[in-house]
């Protein structure tokens, strides 16, 4: 029989309709899980593509404003959205427990879409990347190594497409991404400016979306990875422990709480 354990969970109350959400949206409660992928009935073996994960830190990113809103007039499919009365989801890092994905075994580190909760049944693995490096903080794949840093290096270096002696201005450079963008730019001989909170910008703006850069990862990884072992890129993190002070970092983010990458920290290995 499966091992059960307690599980505890950060539960979207209902769907956020403000500008920007609250610590009321959102509560804490403790539910039972087994570790184990639950067995087929009458097959004897796991459903394909399920893997089990222990969710060791997660990511606060300004877009889950997006995913906890009621979405059901959007026809938008590419997210995995929240429901009331069910964990809030995101992007984390996690070791595997058990897994029926042939791809993940047990003890593998991975980074990709979970939720906020200790542990995670996770269905839709391909979100979930394995992690190869671990001579750098595992933390820093909530950001310089995921997400944010993929997002900054597409940005500057596919969009911009930036020459030496350019003139670069940062907004939000304090952020995940704009405190990345600004020190790429400074190793390609840009002159950077950088703000944070200001209103008035006379700029070009191209919209574009992580999601379009996915390609690009390994290339990414190539190019920042000797840059963090040498310490010539840092990445300022602003780590709170615990799952239930989760809502508080993230509607944080929205105010202006935090300084870096805001992570939630719940078990370090």
């Amino acid at each position: 029989m499966a091992k059960l354990v307690s599980n505890k969970q950060v539960i979207l109350r209902d769907y956020v309709s403000g500008r920007y959400p609250t610590e009321s949206d959102m509560y804490v409660k403790t539910s039972n899980i087994s570790l184990k992928v639950p067995l087929v009935q009458g097959q004897g073996e796991g459903p394909r593509n399920v893997v089990l994960v222990k969710n060791l830190y997660l990511s606060c990113d300004p877009t889950m404003r997006f995913l906890i809103m009621d979405t059901s007039h959007y026809k938008m499919t590419k997210y995995d959205y929240c429901t009331p009365g069910s964990p809030i989801c995101g992007y984390g890092v996690a070791k595997v427990l058990d897994s029926s994905n042939p791809e993940f075994k047990e003890g593998d580190l991975v980074w990709g879409l979970t939720r906020w909760e200790e542990y995670s049944f996770i269905t839709n693995t391909e979100s979930l990347i394995k992690i190869q490096h671990t001579d750098v903080p595992l933390s820093y794949y909530t950001g310089i190594l995921g997400m944010p840093g993929k997002s900054a290096y597409a940005g500057f270096f596919e969009v911009c497409t930036p020459k030496k002696g350019d003139y670069l201005f940062v907004s939000a450079a304090s952020g995940a991404v704009g405190q990345l963008v600004g020190q790429f730019a400074k190793l390609a001989g840009c002159y950077v400016v950088g703000s944070a909170g200001s209103k008035e910008k006379r700029l070009h703006v191209h919209g574009f979306t992580h999601r379009d850069y996915d390609h690009i990862v390994p290339k990414y990884l190539d190019f920042v990875l000797p840059y963090i072992r040498q310490g010539k890129v840092v990445y300022v993190e602003d780590i709170v422990e615990g799952l239930e002070n989760g809502p508080a970092a993230l509607v944080g983010l929205f105010t202006g709480r935090n300084f870096g990458k805001q992570v939630i920290a719940l078990a370090h290995q």
